[in-house]
């Protein structure tokens, strides 16, 4: 196990190389060279071949659900813990450790990475950080009863860019589903307005194939946040490589394989019913009755996803907020600032009492 923290430095200064999401290239941050990563790859190729010996061989041990970080890899890496919340977050030496991202604790511990897969594949980040703090500031002008601390400016530099642990299932779905229909007559008989609904069973059955159904892999990141954030465009996909990650956070997943594959079968099974339902067409109203998917896994890969996090705590309480670091798409829980609204309630309530005076005062002169 790696006892140091080693760095992708620039080979014409031998400054620290940081990932810019704008270029998709390594850039220095003293003499401001880029290269890309297949470049850096390559001047790493005696370290990369070692990392590929070392996975193999523990590939042979593992199974095919991944390996371990290589020596070579983990050498330009640390874990560091959240005494707070129990993140477990991957760094290399150029990122700053000022505070875990989900809960907003300041005070993380370094420790050795060990233990956890390397992913298979990864999607670098594209949104910049301007670019994530522009969408926050875009989104809190719609919230004018949002607390200061939300809008100001220093607290939107703690925004921060985490690859995201994500498993990616492929699989096939085969089954049948029966469906309730109903059609709807209307006519006049004489004084009368007639009625009549007309009841139907529907039967269809048929079979899906997915392909990297995705099912995020931290018990830190609500399901809901990284529901909301998708999609991610798969096709960005690259083989994993370190390079990605200068200036960037890494989560290591603590859901494995197994227990997230629940949330997989689920959105397969509940995809191939809606699939079928759409077939069901020329009624008044559908409803499913039944239905018997079954769901069987193909593959499986671990990947990386970006996504930029602002983590705050508000009168006891915290609010985590998530931007898709590839398309930008937001979400977060905000609070509202009870100054702020009772302030608003009774400028309201002025305003309204003052044109009803205006509006009495009108009609009785």
């Amino acid at each position: 196990m790696a006892d140091r923290i080693t760095n992708y430095q620039c080979p014409a200064c031998t400054g620290p190389l940081h990932f810019d999401p704008v270029t998709g290239k390594l850039v220095c941050d003293y003499c401001a060279s880029s290269y890309t990563v297949s470049e850096i790859e390559a001047l790493y190729a005696a370290k990369d071949e070692s990392a590929a010996q070392a996975a193999q061989a523990s590939e042979a041990q593992t199974g095919p659900e991944g390996s371990p970080w290589s020596e070579a890899e983990a050498a330009g890496l640390k874990v560091y813990n959240c005494p707070s919340c129990g993140a477990e977050l991957i760094y290399d030496q150029t990122t700053a450790a000022t505070s875990c991202p989900y809960c907003g604790n300041p005070t993380i511990v370094p420790g050795e990475l060990s233990g956890a897969l390397r992913p298979d594949w990864v999607i670098p980040f594209k949104l910049t950080k301007e670019q994530a703090i522009a969408a926050l500031k875009a989104h809190y002008r719609k919230k004018p009863l949002l607390p200061k601390l939300f809008s100001a400016q220093n607290h939107l530099e703690e925004i921060k860019g985490v690859y995201a642990p994500f498993w990616l299932y492929d699989g096939d779905t085969q089954g049948s589903a029966t469906f309730h229909a109903t059609k709807v007559r209307h006519w006049t008989e004489g004084r009368y307005d007639v009625t009549e609904t007309s009841h139907y069973e529907c039967y269809r059955s048929g079979a899906l194939s997915f392909q990297r159904i995705p099912v995020d892999g931290s018990t830190k990141m609500p399901d809901e946040h990284m529901d909301a954030i998708e999609p991610y465009d798969f096709r960005e996909l690259q083989p994993f490589s370190t390079a990605y990650l200068p200036g960037y956070i890494a989560d290591k997943y603590d859901v494995d394989a197994q227990a997230a594959e629940d949330r997989a079968r689920t959105r397969a099974e509940g995809s191939t019913v809606g699939a079928m339902q759409a077939t069901v067409t020329g009624y008044a109203s559908v409803t499913r009755e039944r239905a018997d998917i079954r769901y069987r896994r193909t593959a499986l890969h671990y990947a990386l996803l970006p996504v930029w996090l602002l983590s705050t705590q508000w009168n006891g309480k915290n609010y985590l907020f998530s931007v898709n670091g590839q398309t930008g798409k937001l979400v977060g829980d905000l609070p509202i600032s009870r100054p702020k609204q009772l302030a608003w309630f009774f400028g309201t309530f002025a305003v309204v009492t003052a044109l009803a005076a205006l509006v009495f005062g009108v009609m009785f002169s």
